[in-house]
Protein backbone atom coordinates (compact mmCIF):
# COMPACT_ATOMS: atom_id res chain seq x y z
CA UNK A 1 0.00 0.00 0.00
CA UNK A 2 1.06 3.58 -0.62
CA UNK A 3 1.26 6.19 2.11
CA UNK A 4 -2.11 7.61 1.07
CA UNK A 5 -3.85 4.27 0.70
CA UNK A 6 -6.29 3.32 3.48
CA UNK A 7 -6.37 -0.26 4.75
CA UNK A 8 -8.95 -1.95 2.49
CA UNK A 9 -11.88 -3.61 4.30
CA UNK A 10 -12.31 -7.39 3.90
CA UNK A 11 -15.21 -6.91 1.48
CA UNK A 12 -16.04 -5.04 -1.69
CA UNK A 13 -17.37 -1.63 -0.54
CA UNK A 14 -19.78 -1.26 -3.46
CA UNK A 15 -21.26 -4.71 -2.85
CA UNK A 16 -21.38 -3.93 0.87
CA UNK A 17 -23.33 -0.72 0.22
CA UNK A 18 -26.12 -2.69 -1.50
CA UNK A 19 -26.70 -5.10 1.40
CA UNK A 20 -29.44 -4.83 4.07
CA UNK A 21 -28.55 -2.62 7.05
CA UNK A 22 -28.04 -5.47 9.59
CA UNK A 23 -25.61 -7.19 7.21
CA UNK A 24 -23.80 -3.95 6.43
CA UNK A 25 -23.49 -3.16 10.12
CA UNK A 26 -22.16 -6.60 11.02
CA UNK A 27 -19.56 -6.49 8.24
CA UNK A 28 -18.33 -2.97 8.94
CA UNK A 29 -18.17 -3.46 12.74
CA UNK A 30 -16.15 -6.66 12.36
CA UNK A 31 -13.86 -4.77 10.01
CA UNK A 32 -13.42 -1.93 12.50
CA UNK A 33 -12.62 -4.37 15.32
CA UNK A 34 -9.48 -5.56 13.50
CA UNK A 35 -8.67 -2.60 11.22
CA UNK A 36 -10.06 0.49 12.90
CA UNK A 37 -10.85 3.30 10.50
CA UNK A 38 -8.17 2.05 8.13
CA UNK A 39 -6.30 5.35 8.31
CA UNK A 40 -3.53 5.80 5.71
CA UNK A 41 -0.05 6.05 7.18
CA UNK A 42 0.42 9.52 5.68
CA UNK A 43 -2.44 10.85 7.80
CA UNK A 44 -0.58 10.08 11.02
CA UNK A 45 2.49 11.89 9.70
CA UNK A 46 0.30 14.86 8.81
CA UNK A 47 -1.02 15.05 12.36
CA UNK A 48 2.51 14.78 13.77
CA UNK A 49 3.56 17.63 11.48
CA UNK A 50 0.62 19.69 12.71
CA UNK A 51 1.68 19.17 16.33
CA UNK A 52 5.20 20.27 15.40
CA UNK A 53 3.78 23.42 13.79
CA UNK A 54 1.65 24.02 16.88
CA UNK A 55 4.64 23.79 19.21
CA UNK A 56 6.71 25.84 16.77
CA UNK A 57 4.05 28.55 16.74
CA UNK A 58 4.17 28.76 20.52
CA UNK A 59 7.96 29.08 20.46
CA UNK A 60 7.68 31.78 17.77
CA UNK A 61 5.26 33.91 19.79
CA UNK A 62 7.27 33.42 22.96
CA UNK A 63 10.18 34.99 21.07
CA UNK A 64 8.47 38.39 21.26
CA UNK A 65 9.14 38.37 25.02
CA UNK A 66 12.78 39.18 25.92
CA UNK A 67 14.57 36.11 27.26
CA UNK A 68 12.08 33.66 25.73
CA UNK A 69 11.81 31.85 22.41
CA UNK A 70 15.36 30.63 21.83
CA UNK A 71 15.03 26.93 20.98
CA UNK A 72 18.49 26.04 22.28
CA UNK A 73 17.68 27.53 25.67
CA UNK A 74 14.11 26.25 25.97
CA UNK A 75 14.95 24.41 29.18
CA UNK A 76 15.63 27.77 30.84
CA UNK A 77 12.39 29.58 29.87
CA UNK A 78 9.62 27.08 29.11
CA UNK A 79 8.28 27.24 32.68
CA UNK A 80 8.13 31.05 32.79
CA UNK A 81 4.63 32.39 33.59
CA UNK A 82 4.35 34.46 30.40
CA UNK A 83 5.33 31.38 28.34
CA UNK A 84 2.40 29.48 29.83
CA UNK A 85 0.05 32.41 29.24
CA UNK A 86 1.10 32.56 25.61
CA UNK A 87 0.57 28.81 25.31
CA UNK A 88 -3.06 29.30 26.35
CA UNK A 89 -3.54 32.27 24.01
CA UNK A 90 -1.90 30.44 21.12
CA UNK A 91 -4.01 27.34 21.79
CA UNK A 92 -7.18 29.44 21.74
CA UNK A 93 -6.15 31.00 18.43
CA UNK A 94 -5.13 27.63 16.99
CA UNK A 95 -8.47 26.08 17.93
CA UNK A 96 -10.74 28.94 16.92
CA UNK A 97 -9.03 28.96 13.51
CA UNK A 98 -10.18 25.34 13.17
CA UNK A 99 -6.65 23.91 13.12
CA UNK A 100 -6.89 21.77 16.26
CA UNK A 101 -9.71 19.54 17.46
CA UNK A 102 -12.08 18.45 14.72
CA UNK A 103 -9.62 18.91 11.87
CA UNK A 104 -8.42 16.47 9.24
CA UNK A 105 -9.64 13.13 7.93
CA UNK A 106 -10.08 11.50 11.36
CA UNK A 107 -13.04 13.84 11.83
CA UNK A 108 -14.50 13.32 8.37
CA UNK A 109 -12.87 16.47 7.03
CA UNK A 110 -10.98 15.36 3.97
CA UNK A 111 -10.62 18.27 1.55
CA UNK A 112 -10.04 20.88 2.72
CA UNK A 113 -8.74 19.31 5.95
CA UNK A 114 -9.85 22.29 8.04
CA UNK A 115 -13.00 24.37 8.31
CA UNK A 116 -12.93 27.03 11.00
CA UNK A 117 -11.74 30.31 9.52
CA UNK A 118 -12.63 29.16 5.98
CA UNK A 119 -16.25 29.08 7.18
CA UNK A 120 -16.35 31.73 9.91
CA UNK A 121 -14.92 34.46 7.65
CA UNK A 122 -17.55 33.98 4.91
CA UNK A 123 -20.87 35.86 5.06
CA UNK A 124 -23.84 33.66 4.23
CA UNK A 125 -22.54 30.49 5.85
CA UNK A 126 -24.77 28.66 8.33
CA UNK A 127 -24.49 29.49 12.02
CA UNK A 128 -26.20 28.63 15.32
CA UNK A 129 -27.00 31.83 17.22
CA UNK A 130 -27.55 31.57 20.94
CA UNK A 131 -30.54 33.94 20.75
CA UNK A 132 -32.51 32.62 17.81
CA UNK A 133 -34.74 35.07 15.99
CA UNK A 134 -33.16 38.18 17.51
CA UNK A 135 -32.98 40.92 14.85
CA UNK A 136 -29.60 41.25 13.11
CA UNK A 137 -27.85 38.55 15.16
CA UNK A 138 -30.28 35.64 15.47
CA UNK A 139 -30.62 34.45 11.89
CA UNK A 140 -29.61 31.15 10.29
CA UNK A 141 -26.75 32.63 8.25
CA UNK A 142 -23.65 34.62 9.02
CA UNK A 143 -23.73 38.37 8.41
CA UNK A 144 -20.94 40.87 7.85
CA UNK A 145 -21.15 41.71 11.55
CA UNK A 146 -20.46 38.06 12.48
CA UNK A 147 -17.43 38.05 10.21
CA UNK A 148 -16.09 41.33 11.58
CA UNK A 149 -16.42 40.20 15.19
CA UNK A 150 -14.62 36.93 14.45
CA UNK A 151 -11.87 38.78 12.57
CA UNK A 152 -11.44 41.23 15.46
CA UNK A 153 -11.07 38.26 17.81
CA UNK A 154 -8.30 36.83 15.64
CA UNK A 155 -6.55 40.20 15.46
CA UNK A 156 -6.84 40.65 19.22
CA UNK A 157 -5.29 37.23 19.84
CA UNK A 158 -2.37 37.92 17.52
CA UNK A 159 -1.91 41.36 19.11
CA UNK A 160 -1.60 39.76 22.53
CA UNK A 161 0.70 37.02 21.32
CA UNK A 162 3.24 39.45 19.82
CA UNK A 163 3.28 41.63 22.95
CA UNK A 164 6.34 41.38 25.22
CA UNK A 165 4.13 41.07 28.31
CA UNK A 166 0.42 40.46 28.85
CA UNK A 167 -1.75 42.87 30.77
CA UNK A 168 -5.42 43.70 31.24
CA UNK A 169 -5.43 46.05 28.25
CA UNK A 170 -4.63 43.10 25.99
CA UNK A 171 -6.64 40.42 27.78
CA UNK A 172 -9.92 42.13 28.70
CA UNK A 173 -10.97 42.71 25.05
CA UNK A 174 -10.46 38.99 24.43
CA UNK A 175 -12.45 38.12 27.53
CA UNK A 176 -15.35 40.09 26.00
CA UNK A 177 -14.93 38.99 22.38
CA UNK A 178 -14.99 35.21 22.90
CA UNK A 179 -18.49 35.06 24.47
CA UNK A 180 -19.71 37.83 22.16
CA UNK A 181 -18.77 35.72 19.15
CA UNK A 182 -20.51 32.81 20.88
CA UNK A 183 -23.66 34.89 21.27
CA UNK A 184 -23.73 35.31 17.49
CA UNK A 185 -22.70 31.69 16.79
CA UNK A 186 -22.23 29.17 19.58
CA UNK A 187 -20.10 27.08 17.23
CA UNK A 188 -17.31 29.66 17.48
CA UNK A 189 -17.46 29.64 21.30
CA UNK A 190 -17.17 25.86 21.43
CA UNK A 191 -14.46 25.77 18.74
CA UNK A 192 -12.38 28.10 20.92
CA UNK A 193 -12.51 25.42 23.66
CA UNK A 194 -13.79 28.23 25.85
CA UNK A 195 -14.45 25.99 28.85
CA UNK A 196 -10.68 25.75 29.17
CA UNK A 197 -8.89 28.59 27.39
CA UNK A 198 -11.43 31.39 27.85
CA UNK A 199 -11.90 30.66 31.55
CA UNK A 200 -8.13 30.78 31.98
CA UNK A 201 -8.01 34.11 30.10
CA UNK A 202 -10.49 35.51 32.60
CA UNK A 203 -8.22 34.30 35.39
CA UNK A 204 -5.18 35.92 33.73
CA UNK A 205 -7.04 39.20 33.31
CA UNK A 206 -8.57 39.56 36.76
CA UNK A 207 -6.39 37.64 39.22
CA UNK A 208 -3.02 38.66 40.61
CA UNK A 209 -1.41 36.25 41.15
CA UNK A 210 -3.35 34.03 38.77
CA UNK A 211 -1.73 30.60 39.18
CA UNK A 212 -4.23 29.38 41.81
CA UNK A 213 -7.15 30.06 39.48
CA UNK A 214 -5.43 28.37 36.55
CA UNK A 215 -4.77 25.36 38.77
CA UNK A 216 -8.47 25.13 39.60
CA UNK A 217 -9.39 25.08 35.92
CA UNK A 218 -6.78 22.47 35.05
CA UNK A 219 -7.75 20.21 37.95
CA UNK A 220 -11.40 20.43 36.95
CA UNK A 221 -10.58 19.22 33.43
CA UNK A 222 -9.17 15.99 34.82
CA UNK A 223 -11.68 15.49 37.61
CA UNK A 224 -14.85 15.87 35.56
CA UNK A 225 -13.40 13.85 32.70
CA UNK A 226 -12.99 11.06 35.25
CA UNK A 227 -16.48 11.54 36.65
CA UNK A 228 -17.94 11.32 33.14
CA UNK A 229 -16.58 7.77 32.86
CA UNK A 230 -18.40 6.45 35.93
CA UNK A 231 -20.83 4.47 33.78
CA UNK A 232 -20.96 1.52 31.38
CA UNK A 233 -19.96 3.52 28.29
CA UNK A 234 -16.21 3.77 28.66
CA UNK A 235 -15.30 0.07 28.15
CA UNK A 236 -16.72 0.30 24.62
CA UNK A 237 -14.60 3.41 24.05
CA UNK A 238 -11.52 1.41 25.02
CA UNK A 239 -12.47 -1.16 22.39
CA UNK A 240 -12.98 1.44 19.65
CA UNK A 241 -9.76 3.28 20.52
CA UNK A 242 -7.66 0.10 20.75
CA UNK A 243 -8.93 -1.11 17.39
CA UNK A 244 -8.03 2.24 15.81
CA UNK A 245 -4.71 2.91 17.52
CA UNK A 246 -1.61 3.02 15.31
CA UNK A 247 0.42 1.32 18.09
CA UNK A 248 -1.87 -1.72 18.45
CA UNK A 249 -1.90 -2.92 14.85
CA UNK A 250 -1.55 -6.61 15.67
CA UNK A 251 -4.89 -8.38 15.27
CA UNK A 252 -4.32 -10.62 18.29
CA UNK A 253 -4.10 -7.53 20.53
CA UNK A 254 -7.31 -6.08 19.13
CA UNK A 255 -9.18 -9.34 19.55
CA UNK A 256 -8.39 -9.31 23.27
CA UNK A 257 -10.65 -6.32 23.97
CA UNK A 258 -13.75 -8.09 22.63
CA UNK A 259 -15.62 -10.93 24.30
CA UNK A 260 -15.51 -13.28 21.34
CA UNK A 261 -14.55 -11.92 17.95
CA UNK A 262 -16.29 -11.96 15.47
CA UNK A 263 -19.66 -12.93 16.97
CA UNK A 264 -19.64 -10.92 20.20
CA UNK A 265 -18.14 -7.44 19.97
CA UNK A 266 -19.12 -6.33 23.44
CA UNK A 267 -16.18 -5.29 25.69
CA UNK A 268 -14.14 -8.11 27.18
CA UNK A 269 -13.07 -8.31 30.82
CA UNK A 270 -9.70 -6.88 29.76
CA UNK A 271 -11.35 -3.85 28.12
CA UNK A 272 -13.51 -3.31 31.20
CA UNK A 273 -10.50 -3.46 33.52
CA UNK A 274 -8.59 -1.06 31.26
CA UNK A 275 -11.54 1.32 31.39
CA UNK A 276 -11.73 1.20 35.18
CA UNK A 277 -7.97 1.73 35.53
CA UNK A 278 -8.13 4.69 33.15
CA UNK A 279 -11.02 6.21 35.07
CA UNK A 280 -9.21 5.79 38.38
CA UNK A 281 -6.07 7.33 36.89
CA UNK A 282 -7.98 10.34 35.56
CA UNK A 283 -9.67 10.93 38.91
CA UNK A 284 -6.42 10.45 40.83
CA UNK A 285 -4.19 12.79 38.85
CA UNK A 286 -5.75 16.07 40.05
CA UNK A 287 -6.04 14.83 43.64
CA UNK A 288 -2.41 13.73 43.84
CA UNK A 289 -1.13 16.90 42.18
CA UNK A 290 -3.19 19.17 44.43
CA UNK A 291 -1.83 17.35 47.49
CA UNK A 292 1.75 17.54 46.26
CA UNK A 293 4.24 20.05 47.60
CA UNK A 294 6.93 19.69 44.96
CA UNK A 295 8.42 16.49 46.35
CA UNK A 296 7.73 12.80 45.80
CA UNK A 297 3.94 13.18 45.73
CA UNK A 298 4.17 15.78 42.97
CA UNK A 299 6.56 13.58 40.99
CA UNK A 300 4.18 10.63 41.28
CA UNK A 301 1.30 12.83 40.12
CA UNK A 302 3.24 14.10 37.11
CA UNK A 303 4.23 10.55 36.13
CA UNK A 304 0.56 9.52 36.35
CA UNK A 305 -0.37 12.52 34.20
CA UNK A 306 2.16 11.56 31.52
CA UNK A 307 0.85 7.98 31.51
CA UNK A 308 -2.73 9.20 31.11
CA UNK A 309 -2.13 11.64 28.27
CA UNK A 310 0.56 9.49 26.70
CA UNK A 311 -1.98 6.71 26.25
CA UNK A 312 -4.54 9.10 24.77
CA UNK A 313 -2.01 10.58 22.35
CA UNK A 314 -0.78 7.14 21.28
CA UNK A 315 -4.26 6.13 20.14
CA UNK A 316 -4.70 9.25 17.94
CA UNK A 317 -8.43 9.25 18.77
CA UNK A 318 -11.15 10.25 16.33
CA UNK A 319 -11.74 13.95 16.87
CA UNK A 320 -7.94 14.31 17.26
CA UNK A 321 -7.70 16.46 20.42
CA UNK A 322 -3.94 16.14 20.10
CA UNK A 323 -2.87 19.74 20.66
CA UNK A 324 -5.28 20.01 23.59
CA UNK A 325 -3.61 17.01 25.26
CA UNK A 326 -0.20 18.58 24.65
CA UNK A 327 -1.13 21.86 26.33
CA UNK A 328 -2.77 20.01 29.24
CA UNK A 329 0.49 18.12 29.75
CA UNK A 330 2.40 21.38 29.63
CA UNK A 331 -0.05 22.94 32.07
CA UNK A 332 0.49 20.06 34.48
CA UNK A 333 4.25 20.61 34.54
CA UNK A 334 3.95 24.39 34.85
CA UNK A 335 1.08 24.67 37.33
CA UNK A 336 1.66 21.64 39.55
CA UNK A 337 5.33 20.95 38.97
CA UNK A 338 7.00 24.37 38.84
CA UNK A 339 4.42 25.96 41.17
CA UNK A 340 3.49 23.13 43.51
CA UNK A 341 3.61 25.52 46.48
CA UNK A 342 0.65 27.59 45.22
CA UNK A 343 -2.57 26.60 46.96
CA UNK A 344 -6.02 26.70 45.36
CA UNK A 345 -7.06 28.71 48.42
CA UNK A 346 -5.19 31.64 46.94
CA UNK A 347 -8.12 32.16 44.58
CA UNK A 348 -10.25 33.22 47.55
CA UNK A 349 -8.37 36.53 47.71
CA UNK A 350 -10.56 37.64 44.79
CA UNK A 351 -14.08 36.46 45.77
CA UNK A 352 -15.82 37.54 42.57
CA UNK A 353 -13.31 35.68 40.41
CA UNK A 354 -13.48 32.67 42.73
CA UNK A 355 -17.24 32.56 42.21
CA UNK A 356 -16.79 32.81 38.43
CA UNK A 357 -14.26 29.96 38.42
CA UNK A 358 -16.55 27.87 40.65
CA UNK A 359 -19.41 28.30 38.17
CA UNK A 360 -17.32 26.99 35.28
CA UNK A 361 -15.42 24.30 37.17
CA UNK A 362 -18.11 23.00 39.52
CA UNK A 363 -21.64 24.25 38.83
CA UNK A 364 -21.78 23.89 35.05
CA UNK A 365 -20.01 20.49 34.89
CA UNK A 366 -22.26 19.14 37.65
CA UNK A 367 -25.36 20.45 35.89
CA UNK A 368 -24.14 19.07 32.57
CA UNK A 369 -23.70 15.61 34.09
CA UNK A 370 -27.11 15.62 35.78
CA UNK A 371 -29.00 17.24 32.89
CA UNK A 372 -26.82 16.60 29.83
CA UNK A 373 -29.56 17.63 27.40
CA UNK A 374 -29.21 21.18 28.72
CA UNK A 375 -25.51 21.78 28.17
CA UNK A 376 -22.70 21.04 25.74
CA UNK A 377 -20.56 18.07 26.71
CA UNK A 378 -17.54 20.41 26.44
CA UNK A 379 -18.84 22.81 29.09
CA UNK A 380 -19.72 19.69 31.11
CA UNK A 381 -16.10 18.52 30.71
CA UNK A 382 -17.27 15.04 29.71
CA UNK A 383 -14.26 14.32 27.50
CA UNK A 384 -13.97 11.13 25.44
CA UNK A 385 -16.14 9.07 27.72
CA UNK A 386 -18.37 7.60 25.02
CA UNK A 387 -21.36 9.21 26.70
CA UNK A 388 -22.01 12.00 24.22
CA UNK A 389 -25.12 13.32 22.50
CA UNK A 390 -25.15 12.35 18.84
CA UNK A 391 -27.38 12.22 15.80
CA UNK A 392 -27.74 10.26 12.60
CA UNK A 393 -29.20 11.92 9.51
CA UNK A 394 -31.00 9.71 6.99
CA UNK A 395 -31.27 11.25 3.51
CA UNK A 396 -33.77 9.58 1.16
CA UNK A 397 -32.42 8.92 -2.30
CA UNK A 398 -30.49 11.87 -3.67
CA UNK A 399 -32.00 14.41 -1.27
CA UNK A 400 -28.56 15.15 0.21
CA UNK A 401 -27.85 17.10 -2.98
CA UNK A 402 -30.07 19.84 -1.61
CA UNK A 403 -27.21 20.65 0.76
CA UNK A 404 -25.53 22.23 -2.27
CA UNK A 405 -27.89 25.16 -1.71
CA UNK A 406 -25.86 26.02 1.37
CA UNK A 407 -22.86 28.29 1.33
CA UNK A 408 -20.18 26.13 2.91
CA UNK A 409 -16.44 25.56 2.98
CA UNK A 410 -16.42 21.91 1.91
CA UNK A 411 -18.25 19.64 -0.50
CA UNK A 412 -20.29 16.47 0.04
CA UNK A 413 -18.20 13.73 1.66
CA UNK A 414 -17.70 11.57 -1.41
CA UNK A 415 -16.86 14.62 -3.52
CA UNK A 416 -14.12 15.52 -1.04
CA UNK A 417 -12.66 12.02 -1.17
CA UNK A 418 -12.90 11.85 -4.95
CA UNK A 419 -9.93 14.21 -5.03
CA UNK A 420 -7.80 11.34 -3.70
CA UNK A 421 -9.57 8.03 -4.41
CA UNK A 422 -11.94 6.18 -6.68
CA UNK A 423 -15.51 6.00 -5.43
CA UNK A 424 -15.12 2.40 -4.22
CA UNK A 425 -12.44 3.45 -1.72
CA UNK A 426 -14.47 6.47 -0.65
CA UNK A 427 -17.51 4.32 0.12
CA UNK A 428 -15.36 2.03 2.22
CA UNK A 429 -13.99 4.92 4.29
CA UNK A 430 -17.27 6.74 4.87
CA UNK A 431 -18.94 3.42 5.71
CA UNK A 432 -16.51 2.91 8.59
CA UNK A 433 -18.13 5.88 10.37
CA UNK A 434 -21.24 3.73 10.80
CA UNK A 435 -19.11 1.23 12.74
CA UNK A 436 -17.59 3.97 14.89
CA UNK A 437 -21.07 5.04 15.97
CA UNK A 438 -22.61 1.58 16.45
CA UNK A 439 -19.73 0.13 18.42
CA UNK A 440 -20.08 2.67 21.19
CA UNK A 441 -22.66 1.65 23.77
CA UNK A 442 -24.83 4.71 23.15
CA UNK A 443 -24.75 4.05 19.40
CA UNK A 444 -26.47 0.70 19.84
CA UNK A 445 -29.68 2.60 20.52
CA UNK A 446 -29.78 2.98 16.73
CA UNK A 447 -30.60 -0.72 16.49
CA UNK A 448 -33.94 0.17 18.04
CA UNK A 449 -34.42 3.62 16.53
CA UNK A 450 -33.50 3.38 12.85
CA UNK A 451 -36.38 0.96 12.12
CA UNK A 452 -38.73 3.39 13.86
CA UNK A 453 -37.43 6.38 11.89
CA UNK A 454 -37.79 4.99 8.37
CA UNK A 455 -39.69 2.13 6.75
CA UNK A 456 -36.77 0.88 4.65
CA UNK A 457 -33.21 1.96 5.53
CA UNK A 458 -32.07 0.77 2.10
CA UNK A 459 -33.74 3.84 0.60
CA UNK A 460 -31.72 6.22 2.77
CA UNK A 461 -28.15 7.44 2.94
CA UNK A 462 -26.88 7.15 6.54
CA UNK A 463 -24.75 10.19 7.45
CA UNK A 464 -23.49 10.81 10.95
CA UNK A 465 -24.55 14.17 12.35
CA UNK A 466 -20.90 14.96 13.04
CA UNK A 467 -20.19 14.92 9.32
CA UNK A 468 -23.23 17.07 8.56
CA UNK A 469 -22.06 19.62 11.15
CA UNK A 470 -18.62 19.62 9.57
CA UNK A 471 -20.14 20.47 6.19
CA UNK A 472 -22.75 22.94 7.36
CA UNK A 473 -21.12 24.68 10.33
CA UNK A 474 -17.42 24.52 9.51
CA UNK A 475 -16.56 22.74 12.77
CA UNK A 476 -17.48 19.53 14.60
CA UNK A 477 -16.09 17.85 17.67
CA UNK A 478 -18.41 15.24 19.12
CA UNK A 479 -21.12 17.62 20.34
CA UNK A 480 -24.51 16.38 19.19
CA UNK A 481 -26.06 19.69 20.24
CA UNK A 482 -24.42 21.22 17.17
CA UNK A 483 -26.54 19.02 14.92
CA UNK A 484 -29.84 18.89 16.73
CA UNK A 485 -33.18 20.57 15.94
CA UNK A 486 -31.57 24.00 15.61
CA UNK A 487 -29.35 22.88 12.75
CA UNK A 488 -32.20 20.90 11.20
CA UNK A 489 -34.33 24.06 11.16
CA UNK A 490 -31.46 26.14 9.74
CA UNK A 491 -30.88 23.68 6.90
CA UNK A 492 -34.58 23.22 6.24
CA UNK A 493 -34.97 26.98 5.83
CA UNK A 494 -32.22 26.98 3.18
CA UNK A 495 -32.67 23.58 1.52
CA UNK A 496 -36.43 22.90 1.63
CA UNK A 497 -36.54 19.14 2.19
CA UNK A 498 -39.86 17.47 1.38
CA UNK A 499 -41.61 15.30 4.01
CA UNK A 500 -39.72 12.03 4.39
CA UNK A 501 -36.62 13.22 2.55
CA UNK A 502 -34.61 13.81 5.72
CA UNK A 503 -35.16 11.97 8.98
CA UNK A 504 -32.92 12.64 11.96
CA UNK A 505 -32.39 10.45 15.02
CA UNK A 506 -31.13 12.39 18.03
CA UNK A 507 -29.85 10.60 21.13
CA UNK A 508 -28.91 12.39 24.34
CA UNK A 509 -26.19 11.52 26.84
CA UNK A 510 -26.95 9.36 29.86
CA UNK A 511 -27.39 11.49 33.02
CA UNK A 512 -25.05 10.69 35.88
CA UNK A 513 -27.91 9.63 38.16
CA UNK A 514 -30.09 7.68 35.69
CA UNK A 515 -29.75 4.44 33.73
CA UNK A 516 -31.58 5.61 30.60
CA UNK A 517 -30.94 7.81 27.58
CA UNK A 518 -33.44 10.14 25.91
CA UNK A 519 -34.04 10.02 22.16
CA UNK A 520 -36.01 11.92 19.53
CA UNK A 521 -36.88 11.30 15.88
CA UNK A 522 -37.37 14.35 13.69
CA UNK A 523 -38.49 14.94 10.11
CA UNK A 524 -36.90 18.07 8.65
CA UNK A 525 -40.15 19.12 6.96
CA UNK A 526 -42.87 18.05 9.40
CA UNK A 527 -41.14 18.18 12.79
CA UNK A 528 -40.87 15.73 15.64
CA UNK A 529 -42.16 12.21 15.00
CA UNK A 530 -41.51 10.67 18.40
CA UNK A 531 -39.46 10.70 21.57
CA UNK A 532 -38.75 8.43 24.49
CA UNK A 533 -35.97 6.82 26.47
CA UNK A 534 -34.02 3.60 26.27
CA UNK A 535 -32.49 1.61 29.10
CA UNK A 536 -28.71 1.25 29.30
CA UNK A 537 -29.18 -2.36 30.45
CA UNK A 538 -30.96 -3.06 27.17
CA UNK A 539 -28.10 -1.61 25.13
CA UNK A 540 -25.50 -3.67 26.99
CA UNK A 541 -27.11 -6.86 25.69
CA UNK A 542 -27.06 -5.80 22.04
CA UNK A 543 -24.53 -6.45 19.33
CA UNK A 544 -23.93 -3.42 17.08
CA UNK A 545 -25.94 -5.05 14.29
CA UNK A 546 -28.97 -6.25 16.33
CA UNK A 547 -31.51 -4.16 14.44
CA UNK A 548 -35.23 -4.50 15.07
CA UNK A 549 -37.46 -5.14 12.05
CA UNK A 550 -39.04 -1.96 10.59
CA UNK A 551 -41.95 -0.64 12.63
CA UNK A 552 -41.00 -2.72 15.67
CA UNK A 553 -42.99 -2.20 18.85
CA UNK A 554 -41.46 -0.22 21.75
CA UNK A 555 -39.28 -2.25 24.09
CA UNK A 556 -38.86 -2.09 27.85
CA UNK A 557 -37.13 1.17 28.75
CA UNK A 558 -39.19 3.23 26.32
CA UNK A 559 -37.58 2.33 23.00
Amino acid sequence: MGLLDPIPPPYDPLEWAAKPLPDKSRMVCRSWALQGYGTPVAVYFAYLLKVALYVGGWIFFCGFTPGLGELGAIGQWWLEPVAFQKAILWSLLFEVLGLGCGSGPLTGRYFPPVGGFLHFLRPGTTKLPLLRGLPRVGGHTRTALDVVLYAVLLIGLVRALVAPQLDAALLVPLVVLVPLCGLFDKTVFLAARAEHYWVMLVVFAFASPWIAGAKAVQAALWFWAGVSKLNHHFPAVVCVMTSNSPVTRFEWIRRLVYRSYPDDLRPSTLATVMAHVGTLLELSVPIVLILGDGGVVTTVGLVMMVMLHGFILSTVPMGVPIEWNVVVLYGGFFLFGAHAEVSLAGLLSTPALAAFVAVFTVVLPLWGNLAPHRLSFLLSMRYYAGNWPYSVWLFRGESHKKLERLRKSSKWLYDQLDVFYERKVSVGLVGKVIAFRLMHLAGRALCRLVPRAVDDPANYEWVDGELVAGLALGWNFGDGHLHDEQLIAALQAQCGFEPGELRCILVESQPLHRQTMLWRIHDAATGELGRGEIAIADLRELQPWSFDPPGGAPRPGGA
